[in-house]
């Protein structure tokens, strides 16, 4: 009988429910939330980036898995769930599955490859239709600098205030990797902030855009854009790169990957590669991406002030950005008399396509015969290379 309970309790006590925490608990709660929100009908927020989020918060908390333990320099949950940092072994390939996939999270490789994938996705031709759009990209730019201001105030120092700023240009990679520059222990709850948000826009920008525009402004109709050549296409990113880069040459792992997937899809002579970087790498960069910076959210480090603040910071960020481009979009409207739908304005934030969408969406509900998603992608394409500035700027300013 002795024995007996002797191995029921060996059981108990190596079981994951014997290190359960209250903190873990939340955020299975958390993930719960967000896996409703993604796949629910009725939701539907970007699935592609929030399942896989979800489900990395929800593997990072269920305890004794070891699946993100880092046993190199510890970094060990231990069986009373307090973070121990005693290094267990010396080789690398020993830590936990996701641990390892995320080395391309920190090493800016995951980001970069993700600016290709979505170069290749991107259509410059709205933007260089209607170059005003360029305007609109950079004044959805404005939380960045917004909740930079108010971190400092809340006694981040300029390094870590810079890459929580950056959360604000709606820009998963760019915030990913101007946080391994400048604020690498911040890295996780920065990169998991803007990847959610990024997932909530549909959540976040209407009630701001309602707020901001009267009926009339929404219901806006907006004229047919030019036709843009195909030789217009191939040489502005090209342009782009080599003018942005020589003035910020530290954001030309990024924008250079951007201008190179878009490369590939104008050129019209590769389109094997245009597809591969369009879908099946995007997607595999997506998937391991999103699993590992959710797995960062592990309730006993996530769920601390600090962190707190982070996220909260991020949905200033978030909100302000959208506040500038919808406010400059009122001022084009009535500067072109009332030739240009304040909605796209919102789309200026870096999210492609979704905040595209979302202001297509909203203009749709208050005149159904309004198409805006191309007019918003002009916007939203610079609203990229807005963000990837913004952040070449802030490297340049305190990168030690």
């Amino acid at each position: 009988m002795e024995l007996i309970t002797s191995l029921i309790k060996g059981m108990w006590e190596a079981s994951g429910f014997a290190l359960l925490t209250w903190q873990n608990l939340v955020m299975i709660g958390v993930s719960f939330v967000f896996l409703f929100l993604a796949i629910h009908p009725k939701f539907k927020f970007e699935p592609l980036l929030l399942v896989p989020i979800a489900f990395g918060i929800l593997l990072a908390n269920l305890p004794g898995s070891g699946i993100m333990d880092d046993l190199t320099i510890g970094d060990i949950f231990g069986g009373n769930g307090v973070l121990e940092n005693i290094p267990k072994s010396e080789h690398w390939y020993d830590s936990g599955v996701l641990r390892i996939i995320y080395a391309g999270v920190k090493s800016s490789i995951f980001p970069c490859l993700i600016f290709m994938g979505v170069g290749a996705m991107t259509d410059f031709g709205p933007l260089l239709s209607n170059p005003i759009s360029l305007l609109l990209g950079a004044a959805a730019q404005l939380g960045i600098y917004v909740a930079f201001l108010i971190a400092i105030l809340l006694g981040f120092d300029p390094q870590e205030a810079a890459a929580i700023g950056i959360i604000g240009g709606a820009d998963g990679p760019t915030a990913i990797f101007l946080a391994s520059k400048l604020a690498t222990h911040l890295l996780a709850p920065i990169a998991l902030a803007a990847y959610s948000y990024m997932a909530l826009i549909p959540l976040i920008q209407p009630p701001i855009m309602k707020a901001l525009t009267t009926k009339k402004e929404r219901e806006v109709k907006m004229t047919q854009l030019r036709k843009v050549s195909k030789v217009e296409k191939i040489i502005f990113p090209i342009i782009v790169l080599v003018l942005v880069a020589l003035i910020l040459p530290s954001v030309a792992p990024l924008l250079g990957m951007f201008m190179l997937g878009n490369l590939f899809r104008e050129c019209g002579v590769v389109e094997r590669l245009s597809d591969v970087a369009q879908n099946a790498l995007n997607n595999i960069i997506v998937i391991l991406l999103g699993v590992t910076v959710g797995a960062t959210a592990n309730g006993q480090s996530f769920l601390q002030v600090k962190t707190l603040m982070i996220v909260g910071l991020g949905l200033v960020a978030f909100m302000f950005s959208t506040v500038g481009g919808v406010l400059l979009g009122k001022l084009l409207y009535i500067v072109t008399g009332g030739k240009i739908n304040p909605l796209i304005g919102a789309a200026g934030v870096s999210a492609v396509p979704m905040a595209a969408r979302v202001a297509q969406n909203e203009g749709r509900k208050y005149n159904p015969t309004n198409f805006l998603l191309m007019h918003a992608m002009g916007p939203n394409v610079a609203g990229v290379i807005g963000s990837a500035v913004a952040a070449g700027f802030l490297l340049i300013m305190f990168q030690n």
